[in-house]
């Protein structure tokens, strides 16, 4: 199942970032060459290491590095519920809030973020 996810991480009232999922810059997106998950009738939130795409949320913290602009108590506005390897990502970056619009089950996840003190809410 494809999906149309958007991130943004904002400080002070500042967009520090923003990421939107899809391949890697330079590089076809799944549209473009065929989605291997699909081919393999993986299930949404399983296996993501065999998606040819990033998340909007990884796109938007390497953005932040990329540019140099510090995440440190910043707040994550994301269409989804970050995935496990979003949210241990968002832990070490130093993200305070995630505010999300819908939901995108993965305990893992949330387990990970209460314990790392991370602010969660669906809005």
């Amino acid at each position: 199942m494809r999906r149309s996810v958007g991130a943004v991480l904002v400080k002070d009232k500042r967009i520090l970032a923003t990421g939107y999922n899809g391949a890697p810059s330079g590089l076809r997106h799944c549209v473009e060459v065929g989605c291997l998950r699909e081919e393999m009738n993986i299930s949404s939130g399983e296996r993501h290491e065999l998606c040819r795409g990033l998340h909007a949320e990884q796109n938007a913290i390497i953005q932040s590095a990329l540019h140099g602009v510090s995440l440190k108590d910043a707040t994550l506005y994301s269409t989804n519920h970050p995935c496990v390897i979003c949210a241990k990502m968002i832990i070490n970056a130093g993200i305070a809030r995630v505010y999300y619009a819908e939901g995108y089950r993965d305990r893992m996840a949330e387990e990970m973020l209460l314990e790392a003190g991370v602010e969660v809410a669906k809005i």
